[in-house]
């Protein structure tokens, strides 16, 4: 870039107080030769106003008009193809500036960085000429300081969303925050508080309009009329460590939810089962898998031993009763040989009949460790429990022989413990009377954790004394082929079948 350029700033003016601009962004506003904005073709500039103070006589303003701002445009690429042509356009006005020598700041409201229209400029001309950021107070900072509740502290962790994106997207943005602040609002209104409500948070949230100037507002968001909302304005949700959910008063009636944490790997709990964890009053699971959960300050565990299901249930449910909000915690999925088929079975007792029971689905041990070694779980499969503690052994015995006559693959879940030592040398057994010699075997133990484990093996080889309760094995059919390939083994079983001769 040539030493006679001009140098661009970008100047961060905060959030509408002119006394929230910095030193810093104030001196370099009024000693520029330029002093560029974007506004709307109304004209009016609220970053000029802020910097208003500051600006110096016989200075060039150089106004950026923005050919739209919401409404629809005849562009032939659309809304945002305007707005490239425009960025465009108003890049080369201030790259004229800047070529002639002139310094230019160009104005952004709260921080350049920040969404901010800045930085289309900055994608356009720093590689150019010499640019220099401000840093500027956020409408974020500026809004949470309007409603005077501590935003997040200790782990608590902050989100923040723009209004104008899907209302799906927002629930499940809401559901996985712990702090929130909602931008870009507007005409997004309606559809926010809508997520909100969804969410169970709306009783947290504050309405902030134009924070930090002389027409700030804040009030609950439920008070608000939707017709009134500006795009200047925000909602904000404190951290729960500061803006507990209200407490009804009078008897209530709490929940029971059901969850599944995934089978080892903590990136593999869904954000819907973390935002089920952070909103629960009290925690209910067997202890090893309580121990995979970081609870809040305030929240409840109920640790127990992995054999006591009902009684489990039981607590949960009599938890509910009386006003709790209950998470119950399964390793994988609730719903596979796990605690929602304890829960929603004595749920339906007429003890229970009037608490509000739901299951959030988790990632099963099955196809974690398929995905370990490719896709052996491709076509159609079996999943059997090996515990006899709840069925007798010569029920599991006869769902083996008909999984093996169909040729299905078959998951083996719970197949060993301490006290369960024979029945994988009973399934080896069956196994090397059913089936070939050379019929693949996935041995899937601890997969996602810090002990993970994976071997492809036969029945042939298959060694019983190396399974134990967390390895699964995963059993293949006449078509699961085991691809030895130079990028590494891969097992799959085709979805394309042909029947077996005979």
């Amino acid at each position: 870039m040539s030493n006679s350029h001009g140098k661009l700033w970008a100047v961060g003016i905060g959030p509408g107080d002119s006394e929230l601009v910095t030193l810093k962004a104030a001196r370099v506003i009024g000693a520029a030769d330029v002093v560029a904005f974007h506004c709307a073709r109304h004209g009016r500039s609220v970053a000029l106003s802020v910097a208003e103070p500051f600006l110096r006589d016989g200075q060039i303003h150089e106004r950026l008009t923005y050919p739209v701002t919401t409404e629809t445009t005849d562009h032939p690429a659309g809304y945002r193809g305007a707005l490239d042509d425009f960025y465009t356009s108003a890049s080369e006005v201030l790259a004229e500036h800047l070529r002639a020598g002139r310094s230019v700041a160009l104005l952004a409201e709260g921080d350049p960085l920040f969404y901010s229209s800045y930085m289309h400029m900055h994608k356009r001309l720093a590689h150019e000429f010499d640019t220099e950021i401000i840093p500027g107070v956020t409408s974020v900072s500026a809004s949470a300081m309007a409603v005077g509740t501590p935003l997040v502290e200790g782990e608590e962790t902050l989100t923040v969303l723009p209004g104008t994106m899907s209302a799906d997207e927002l629930v499940r943005r809401l559901r996985d925050g712990d702090a929130v602040a909602i931008m870009k609002l507007g005409r997004t209104f309606p559809k926010v508080l809508a997520a909100l409500e969804t969410v169970g948070v709306a009783d947290r949230a504050w309405y902030v309009e134009r924070a930090s100037t002389s027409a700030q507002r804040v009030m609950p968001v439920r008070d608000v009329d939707p017709v009134t909302v500006p795009y200047f304005s925000m909602v904000i949700v404190p951290g729960p460590l500061n803006n507990p959910a209200p407490v009804p008063s009078g008897p209530t009636m709490g929940e029971v939810v059901v969850v599944g944490l995934g089978p080892g790997a903590d990136r593999w709990t869904t954000p819907e089962v973390h935002g089920e964890l952070a909103r629960a009053t009290d925690i209910v699971g067997y202890k090893t898998y309580l121990a995979r959960v970081s609870p809040r300050p305030g929240q409840r565990l109920h640790p127990s031993d992995n054999r006591v299901e009902s009684e489990r249930a039981c607590m949960a449910l009599d938890l509910a009763k009386n006003g709790a909000r209950v998470v119950v915690v399964s390793s994988g999925d609730p719903g596979v040989f796990a605690m929602a088929a304890a829960v929603v079975e004595v749920a339906a007792e007429p003890a229970w009949s009037d608490v509000p029971v739901r299951v959030v689905p988790g990632m099963t041990a099955a196809n974690a460790v398929a995905a370990a070694v490719g896709a052996p779980l491709g076509h159609d499969y079996a999943v059997i429990s090996l515990s006899d503690r709840l069925k007798s052994w010569d029920v599991i015995e006869r769902r083996l022989h008909s999984a093996i006559d169909a040729d299905m693959v078959i998951a083996i879940y719970n197949p060993g413990s301490e006290s369960r030592t024979w029945q994988v040398s009973a399934l080896k057994e069956i196994l090397t009377q059913r089936l070939p010699a050379d019929r693949p075997i996935v041995l899937g133990r601890d997969v996602g954790g810090p002990e993970e484990r994976v071997v492809v093996t036969t029945v042939a080889a298959f060694d019983p004394a190396v399974v134990d309760m967390r390895t699964l094995l995963i059993i293949g059919s006449s078509t699961t082929t085991v691809a030895e390939r130079a990028a590494g083994r891969a097992v799959f079983t085709s979805r394309r079948y042909q029947t077996p001769p005979g």
